[in-house]
């Protein structure tokens, strides 16, 4: 029963990454965290997210927005990386409750309208980017804060998703060999269910791609902010 419950998960956060671009870490972590562990849980995940997002970004390659990933992209990947190094030295409930309330609060940014005020510059863009990708990497969980910061950047739904899938991929290249190094035994105890993780991801993408290209864009923009907001409030209370 828990390989279909983490089937059937994996398909729901593959399909809502594949709307909102993020999802797979946010809602497989907890899952696979009861029987493996938080920290063998946030390395396990790392393989479904990875094929997921390769998946994801190869079907969206021409729209992702080069200037957007030039910036932010690669600061975001550069503070993953150091956030995935620190995580297991400096992961904390009390972070976890920080990190909550900022979703709360970039989502209630997007949903009043204040967001839409917010122009990063280059500089802005950088700082955004080391920000959202070490905090991620701290709590094992960079999708969330990653799109929340993205939505201080005009981007439609299609350049939206691609430009966060290309994002997360840098992220991705940046701390696997991290987890390989230090949970790599994890990972292949866990076989199993990371196959099963990365199958239903596999599907749930390619369901949720027919999703997207049906949402306009000011209701798009109002779905990731509830979605943030919803994995603010989870960030809340796990902490």
């Amino acid at each position: 029963m828990f390989e279909v419950l983490v089937a059937g998960v994996a398909v729901l956060a593959g399909g809502i990454a594949a709307v909102a671009g993020f999802g797979i870490g946010s809602l497989l972590t907890p899952v696979l965290a009861v029987p493996l562990g938080v920290k063998a849980a946030v390395a396990a995940v790392a393989v479904p997210h990875v094929v997921g997002t390769a998946l994801r970004l190869w079907r969206l390659r021409a729209h992702v927005d080069r200037d957007v990933l030039k910036g932010f992209g690669i600061a975001s990947a550069l503070g993953g990386l150091t956030g995935a190094l620190l995580h297991g030295a400096l992961a904390s409930p009390p972070l976890r409750v920080v990190f909550g309330l900022l979703l709360l609060l970039s989502a209630s940014a997007e949903l009043t309208g204040w967001a839409r005020r917010v122009r990063l510059g280059r500089t802005g863009a950088w700082i955004a980017g080391v920000l959202s990708g070490g905090f991620g990497g701290l709590v094992g969980n960079q999708g969330g804060i990653r799109s929340a910061a993205l939505l201080a950047f005009p981007l439609e739904p299609r350049a939206f998703v691609a430009t966060a899938t290309a994002i997360a991929l840098l992220v991705d290249a940046a701390r696997m060999p991290v987890y390989a190094v230090t949970q790599g035994g994890a990972i292949v105890d866990a076989a199993g269910l990371v196959g099963i993780a990365t199958a239903g991801v596999v599907l749930g993408t390619l369901g949720g791609e027919r999703i997207l290209g049906r949402i306009p864009t000011v209701w798009f923009r109002r779905l990731v902010a509830l979605l943030i907001a919803a994995l603010g409030v989870y960030m809340l209370a796990s902490g």
